[in-house]
């Protein structure tokens, strides 16, 4: 079936989705990023497709937005012009996943009508739809715990939820695709090299996690100095937070401790299993993908300390270089976990056929 024009459509579906994954994963960044996530107070599945059309519906929206806490206590000079832009990201982030499931269904079907699908795809498939139907409903979930109480914005954990779990669909479509496009004669044989690379996946796991945590804080200004944070090596709070907050999800100075060295630490654990991967032969695809991680690891880094040192520079309500450099250091981290998923798949553990 590799060679079918019925598995390049069926390949060339895949891709799209993953492309569209990534675009809608960049304008929940940008919605994060603008303060416009909470602008839409309902979570209407089919009528919310449409945006307001009359000046009535636009003061209906605009005063359901008046009850939230990020209103009453943040954006409470707003005018109904600034109300439209922060209404239309969080419309087009909204309206770009349901056009992510309609790109899914009506391929899905038409594939599932014509038979381009061998037995074994189908489950996987209709789980794909289901995860990302639950990501929709997680999504919701977040945009709740923003609305009531005393919160101007959505809650960190919530966030960081909502990212890993769209960062998941987008490794599970990869990897069906590569299923369908990687013969087992590209692939290559060292079980040293397999056993490491979930250890770097789930490092690299833990670092997207405290990214979305600080993005989720908006703490890029509680510590804007590289390389010290705050002029100290080893921050004083660290570890007693003097609010009563929660450690490791919200004290702001140890979570930029963490996703700092967290980064150091990825980067050289990255560098040195390049290198390991640079001694062993292989197939022109993997000698393709073993230079990527290394390529953007650096990059990432690079992105990161830009982001910190651009964080002085953040004027609320306008779009300018710290904003640049957070969707570019978010798209690179989407690359980088990419190209390490691609290497899992690209190496196993024994050769074909041994036991």
């Amino acid at each position: 079936m590799k060679n079918s024009s019925s598995s390049r459509a069926v390949v060339y579906w895949l891709y799209t989705g993953m492309v569209m994954i990534v675009i809608q994963i960049l304008l929940g960044g940008i919605t994060r990023l603008t303060g416009s996530g909470l602008s839409i107070t309902e979570w209407n599945v089919v009528t919310g497709a449409l945006p307001p059309l009359s000046d009535t519906q636009w003061l209906l929206e605009f005063e359901k937005y008046k009850t939230t806490p990020q209103f009453r206590y943040l954006n409470f000079d707003f005018s109904i012009v600034d109300f439209k832009i922060i209404y239309f990201w969080e419309w087009f982030h909204r309206n770009w996943a349901r056009l992510i499931g309609v790109v899914f269904a009506f391929p899905f079907l038409f594939f599932l009508w014509r038979g381009y699908f061998k037995p074994p795809m189908i489950k996987p498939l209709i789980v794909l739809f289901l995860f990302g139907a639950l990501q929709g409903a997680i999504g919701w979930i977040m945009v709740a715990s923003g609305l009531t109480g005393d919160a101007i914005y959505v809650k960190p954990a919530r966030l960081a939820l909502h990212f890993m779990f769209a960062l998941g669909l987008l490794c599970y479509t990869f990897w069906f695709a590569l299923q369908l496009t990687v013969s087992s004669g590209e692939k290559v044989h060292n079980q040293a090299l397999k056993k490491f690379l979930p250890w770097i996946l789930s490092l690299l796991f833990l670092q997207l996690i405290y990214g979305a945590f600080l993005a989720g804080h908006k703490a890029a200004t509680a510590a804007p100095t590289w390389p010290t944070i705050n002029q100290e090596w080893i921050p004083g709070g660290l570890f007693k937070p003097s609010d009563g907050s929660i450690n490791w999800i919200d004290n702001l100075i140890f979570l930029h401790f963490v996703h700092r060295g967290l980064a150091y630490l990825l980067l050289l654990t990255i560098l040195y299993y390049t290198a390991q991967l640079y001694k062993q032969q292989g197939s022109p695809r993997f000698y393709q993908a073993r230079k990527w991680p290394a390529i953007l690891v650096l990059l990432q880094v690079l992105l990161g300390i830009l982001s910190v040192l651009a964080s002085t520079k953040i004027i609320p309500g306008q779009w300018g270089i710290f904003e640049w450099i957070a969707q570019l250091h978010q798209l690179v981290a989407m690359l980088l976990l990419l190209s390490l998923v691609q290497l899992l798949f690209l190496i196993s553990r024994k050769a074909l056929g041994t036991t």
